[in-house]
């Protein structure tokens, strides 16, 4: 673990790496660091103050909201907004995306934000890892015009970062801007990110599959098949099965052991279940940087383009050869409708 290089300094040190390098990428990110270091302390003392269980609400998917996702989004909103680094915002937490500045401003940051505030929050009355997940982009309008729909629906291909905090035995951030992925960890004692897994990757093979079986009988008949591979006594199968039920924790020990996480179509759940904008692509960015895959069973995830805010889509995502082969089962099978 190289403890001497702090997530700012590295920020600062590979700023010029970044082919729009005028510090306001470098100053989001950070403030993005500012506010998982909040959500991280709260998440810390779930079961001491009241803080788990249902808020009472619902959000615009239909899902009781959890009192931490309620915190853990108000946290990234404010700090984003207090910073005056971005032109927008879109989360899984609010119904519309959210334009920054007043009438009285210019609107003449750069940037939109897109995020899943607390990914997995339902893990959270169980005591078992959650995360954050975000992506980032340049606006496509106009400079000092509010931002419009357009900015945030573009294909993920076109993203400029994007990263995630898993809030587990040790915080981390892991994030790229398009020149590899890097892992970030909280030194809890002094409030500070150190660099401890620099330019992570996914083996090209893994033997973990992480998947909700429980829903096996809802599943298309491709990843029925490919499932039951996965499970064939062979020479270096049968694979592992651990799904924890957060994509941010899945997705994490996938890259770090070699491993593929789906979360496919069903007949409980036509479209898949995760959001294409705040899920899908941000992990897909990262997988990609990380020499892994990500696919929605049969194209390219960061090749689709987004329709609405709250998209979902059905994701492969992980070691490349064992997307590659999920594809293969996935082929046999015709789409049955664009997503």
């Amino acid at each position: 673990m190289n403890n001497h290089i702090t997530l700012g300094e590295y920020i600062i040190e590979n700023q010029k790496d970044f082919q729009y390098s005028s510090g306001e990428l470098s100053s989001l990110i950070s403030s993005i660091k500012l506010a998982s270091k909040v959500v991280n302390h709260e998440v810390n003392k779930a079961g001491l103050v009241d803080i788990l269980g249902d808020a009472g609400n619902e959000n615009i998917q239909g899902e009781n909201q959890q009192k931490l996702d309620v915190y853990a989004n108000d946290v990234f909103m404010q700090t984003l907004v207090n910073r005056q680094m971005v032109c927008g915002i879109a989360s899984e937490e609010e119904d519309d995306f959210v334009i920054i500045g007043g009438k009285n401003q210019t609107h003449d940051n750069k940037y939109v934000v897109l995020m899943d505030p607390l990914d997995g929050s339902s893990n959270i009355d169980v005591n078992v890892s959650v995360g954050t997940i975000f992506s980032i982009y340049r606006r496509i309008s106009p400079l000092g015009t509010p931002v419009t729909k357009e900015d945030f629906l573009q294909p993920g291909n076109l993203q400029v970062a994007a990263g995630y905090v898993v809030y587990g035995t040790s915080t981390m951030l892991v994030y790229t801007t398009g020149h590899g992925v890097h892992g970030f960890t909280l030194n809890p004692a002094i409030g500070t990110f150190y660099l401890s897994h620099p330019n992570m990757t996914f083996p090209e093979d893994g033997n973990i599959y992480s998947i909700n079986e429980g829903y096996y009988i809802h599943f298309p008949q491709g990843v029925k098949d490919y499932l039951k591979y996965c499970q064939e006594e062979e020479e270096d199968r049968p694979y592992k099965a651990r799904y924890i039920g957060s994509l941010v924790s899945d997705f994490h020990r996938n890259m770090i052991k070699g491993g593929i996480y789906i979360y496919p179509t069903s007949s409980k759940a036509p479209q898949g279940k995760l959001r294409l904008l705040y899920e899908c692509n941000p992990m897909a960015f990262l997988a990609e940087q990380a020499g892994g895959w990500a696919s929605d069973g049969y194209k390219r995830i960061l090749e689709i383009k987004p329709t609405e805010l709250h998209q979902r889509v059905p994701i492969f995502v992980g070691s490349k050869n064992m997307v590659a082969k999920a594809e293969d089962f996935m082929a046999k099978y015709p789409e049955s409708e664009e997503y």
